[in-house]
């Protein structure tokens, strides 16, 4: 299960910038997910626990937005939406794309004591 190694990575990444900023505690972490960014959210969910154990976040409420996915043919430059990575264009039918958004893992914000 990779998602511990990326609540990990999330709660490493979300403690620097509180320390950075003297905080003592981290209330609230607001997460953005692409929907093709590969990670089960139930599994982060389930995972969550054990990452933030014993860190700043422990009591902290997590939010995700999940990003739609997004792509841009690269045959006839128009963008679609995506719910698969193998869909092929709407328009034309190439399978070759550039995606725009939908693969992302960003922390959006947190909310320090």
């Amino acid at each position: 299960m990779h998602e511990l190694s990326i609540a990990m990575s999330i709660v490493s990444a979300a403690e620097a910038g509180a320390k950075a900023n003297n905080a003592v505690r981290i209330k609230k972490i607001y997460l953005q997910i692409g929907a093709l960014s590969g990670i089960e959210l139930d599994a982060l969910d389930f995972a969550w626990p054990l990452a933030t154990k014993n860190t700043m976040l422990e009591t902290a409420e997590k939010f995700i937005e999940v990003v739609p996915a997004k792509a841009e043919c690269l045959e006839c430059k128009k963008e679609f939406d995506i719910q698969n990575p193998f869909d092929p264009c709407p328009h034309c039918g190439s399978y070759f794309k550039q995606y725009i958004r939908g693969k992302e893992l960003k922390i959006k914000y947190i909310e320090i004591e």
